[in-house]
């Protein structure tokens, strides 16, 4: 019988290269700055708050925002690969 954890550990190697770089571009772009919060969180309040109007906010927020949703893409892609192989 075939395990549910097989598909992910078979398809990781074809996978690894995407995932990395898109974690490495959200801990670098996707959280700068670093202090006194991510960035990311005060346009996300903002947007919360119906305060987000200023072109160079909704700028800041597609910036800081796309790293996460390359990463979120990248691993739905290696689930999906790996729910096809486990079945």
């Amino acid at each position: 019988m075939i395990g549910p954890r097989v598909g992910w550990k078979a398809t990781w190697p074809a996978h690894r290269a995407g995932i990395l770089a898109a974690a490495l571009g959200t801990a670098t772009l996707g959280l700068a700055p670093f202090w006194p919060h991510p960035h990311i969180y005060k346009q996300l309040t903002n947007l919360a708050r119906g305060t987000l109007t200023a072109p160079i906010d909704q700028f800041d927020l597609l910036l800081h925002g796309a790293p996460w949703v390359v990463l979120a893409g990248a691993l739905l892609r290696w689930r999906r690969a790996a729910a096809r192989r486990s079945g």
